[in-house]
């Protein structure tokens, strides 16, 4: 099937027919650079009918769906890495808690407290550049433990990894790993220099090699531009990761992107919009920093987006889990989780819109 390409030159993002490009989305055509960037330039007014158009892409692959997941810092802070955005590297002088991995009581009430919000995913992690023997040991004698004990799909988020180590994960019974892109390829020396895009890349290589499914997303407001945005997004299709995680930056004082604030709600959503049109059958998470951002717009990106986490990040707080429930139940979406009729979400206000 032939694509029509928007470029720079010929068409401006307000001449886009959105309806057009989510039609050509479904009949499997795959957006190209200049397509996807010209989502990202969508004139302000004309972001309900962006909305619109991809609601039709996110349905047709999800229907009403929303997926929970919860995550669990399970090391902070004592990071070697240099990334500018995290709290927990060797150059954050941010206030934040700093402990070794947890034990195996405080890990498997994390699941428990997963369980109990309606997560389908337990996400594990860990500030570090790779995982020492120590800490790989206890993550594959405790994730089966979690499992029996709650049937949760587990991601394990571990820092690098060989191949060996990724084979290790599988065995345990882990579903996924979290090793995130973060941005594109020519941005990324900006962020990090203890480690390389390629490095990331890598690991997601051996992620694949043992046969684990790939979460992988970024963060939006790092001083990228929206060409970065964009590589990062096909990136991601072009490595089939199952899920992607989008977090916009937390300007956490003590990082040195400290006070880099550029992102407004509207942008936020553009960008939402054209993850779930350059990858229209993957899982989409609106990840960290969804609160600071996206404000009161927060339920506008389910329109886009399937998953959120429900509570707390690494080190920054998220809304409180009702207000999650709430946000779901009024837009007459449902929570995909594991057969349990007690969870939180089982109300008589839920119902089809």
């Amino acid at each position: 099937m032939q694509q029509n390409t928007l470029t720079e030159s010929t068409v401006t993002a307000s001449d886009v027919d959105w309806n057009t490009l989510a039609e050509r989305v479904l009949a499997g055509d795959r957006l190209t650079t200049e397509e996807a960037v010209g989502i990202l330039n969508c004139p302000d007014e004309s972001v309900l009918d962006l909305l619109a158009a991809t609601y039709r892409v996110r349905r047709q692959y999800f229907g009403r769906s929303v997926q929970l997941y919860y995550l669990m810092n399970a090391k902070s802070g004592l990071c070697p890495e240099d990334c500018s955005y995290c709290s927990q590297s060797k150059i954050s002088k941010a206030d934040i808690p700093t402990y070794n991995l947890l034990s195996e009581k405080r890990l498997l009430d994390g699941a428990r407290e997963a369980h109990e919000r309606g997560s389908k995913t337990y996400c594990i992690v860990i500030s570090a550049k790779g995982p020492s023997e120590r800490e790989m040991r206890a993550v594959t004698t405790i994730v089966p433990k979690i499992k029996a004990a709650y049937d949760l799909k587990i991601c394990a988020c571990l820092g690098l990894l060989t191949d060996e180590q990724a084979g290790d994960l599988k065995d345990c019974g882990v579903d996924r790993v979290n090793h995130n892109l973060n941005t594109s390829a020519e941005h990324y020396g900006k962020i990090c220099s203890t480690h390389t895009y390629d490095d990331r890349i890598a690991t997601l290589g051996a992620v694949r090699q043992a046969g684990l499914e790939i979460c992988s997303g970024g963060i939006i407001g790092m001083g990228e531009k929206p060409l970065d945005v964009v590589q990062m997004a096909i990136s991601l299709r072009d490595l089939q990761a199952e899920s992607i995680p989008v977090n916009f930056l937390n300007p956490i004082e003590g990082t040195p992107l400290s006070g880099q604030w550029e992102l407004n709600p509207r942008y936020c959503l553009k960008v939402l919009c054209m993850f779930r049109m350059v990858n229209p059958e993957r899982e989409i998470r609106i990840a960290g920093g969804r609160e600071v951002h996206l404000g009161s717009m927060q339920p506008l990106a389910l329109y886009a987006a399937n998953s959120i986490f429900v509570g707390d990040y690494l080190t920054t707080k998220g809304q409180l889990p009702e207000s999650d429930y709430q946000m779901i139940r009024e837009l007459g979406f449902e929570v995909t989780r594991h057969e349990d009729p007690a969870m939180p979400l089982e109300t008589s206000e839920t119902s089809s819109p």
